[in-house]
């Protein structure tokens, strides 16, 4: 499709969706065919603030060449499929899908039918992660902190879905090996799932990743550090700075524009980095569609969001392996009604 206009329907009119129908509004390359939800007045909001019109889901298919599917993450996987079976290209918000198997399918789908299937991680296109991954090749130990107030948005999965795996997917992007072990603790605290939870995940190649997600904080924080072993960075989101020591190349020249020397650590330098944050969402639909229209690869394709998935299912399920344990040590005490921790049944 060289220099054609991709047209994509929304389905899902919810708090996300809403952005997305925006966004693809003012999109020079991408034309709002039209909103699906089935709340139908929230659609025709939806619709009206973005310009378009709201209508079945089978109607948007016959009219869009592409879906964006914003729906809770339990139909992704139906709407999804029923996109690529119709021959429409798919950028599905994160997790792609409930099960592992959900999410090979559609990712075989794709490949089946030359379509492309990209997977809503925003943060892979923020300029925090691009200051950090540019900076950093091989890392050996990070930490992650992304802590926020209680809304009761988001609160139908766990803190693992709703805020952890969004560090999941950049620690695993970061990190060049497969998963060894996972070992995590999280409690229920304000709603039915999780909202607080630390897991630490050890790599095959040595790696060690510690990420604590919070949506119970009286205060929003989102730190990350990476310690490598020729530099360690240091990122503050909120505050949009990247405080990064790294070792002096050996040429003999002097530091570059910049950085520093760090007293009393010979041959190490510190470098103050700023970022201006760009819109992330604008940006991952520009990649969206510049793999449709113009063959671009696709940056988060369907294996990275069954990583991501991979990920938060094995950190629900040891923290039902430690609550099990709590239990059996008298450490907490079990409500008489089983319920899915995880947000995925």
């Amino acid at each position: 499709m060289p220099n054609s206009v991709l047209r994509i329907g929304i389905a899902g009119a919810g708090h996300f969706g809403r952005y997305h129908a925006l966004k693809v509004a003012a999109s020079g390359r991408c034309h709002l065919t039209g909103v699906f939800d089935p709340d139908l007045e929230r659609a025709k909001t939806v619709g009206w603030e973005a310009g378009a019109k709201e209508v079945c889901f089978e109607d948007l298919l016959d009219i869009s060449d592409a879906l964006i599917v914003a729906a809770p993450a339990e139909v992704h996987y139906q709407l999804a499929a029923q996109a690529l079976n119709a021959g429409k290209h798919v950028l599905v918000e994160k997790p792609i899908a409930a099960t592992l198997t959900q999410a090979d399918e559609l990712g075989a789908l794709a490949k089946q039918r030359g379509l492309v299937l990209q997977v809503g991680h925003l943060e892979r296109f923020s300029a925090a992660y691009q200051a950090m991954a540019s900076r950093i090749n091989a890392p050996l130990y990070i930490e992650a902190t992304r802590i926020a107030p209680f809304k009761p948005r988001g609160t139908d999965v766990s803190v693992i879905l709703d805020l952890m795996i969004h560090d999941l997917d950049l620690v695993l992007a970061l990190v060049d090996s497969e998963i060894e072990s996972v070992d995590a603790v999280g409690a229920a605290v304000a709603s039915r799932h999780e909202d607080i939870a630390n897991a630490r995940l050890r790599f095959r190649n040595g790696a060690v990743a510690t990420i604590t997600a919070s949506r119970i904080s009286p205060r929003t924080e989102r730190r990350m550090r990476i310690f490598g072993q020729e530099c360690y960075i240091a990122a503050d989101f909120s505050a949009r700075k990247l405080t990064v020591i790294a070792r002096i190349a050996a040429d003999g020249g002097g530091l570059p524009p910049g950085q520093q020397a760090v007293p009393g650590v010979a041959g190490f330098a510190n470098e103050n980095v700023s970022w201006e944050d760009h819109d992330s969402l604008a940006a991952e639909h520009a990649a969206f569609a510049a793999s449709v229209l113009d063959g671009a690869p696709v940056l988060v394709d369907a294996a990275a969001g069954r990583r991501a998935l991979a990920a938060a299912l094995a950190v629900g399920e040891s923290m039902r392996e430690s609550r099990e344990k709590m239990a059996a040590s008298g450490l907490i005490e079990v409500a008489g009604s089983a319920h899915h921790p995880s947000g995925i049944t």
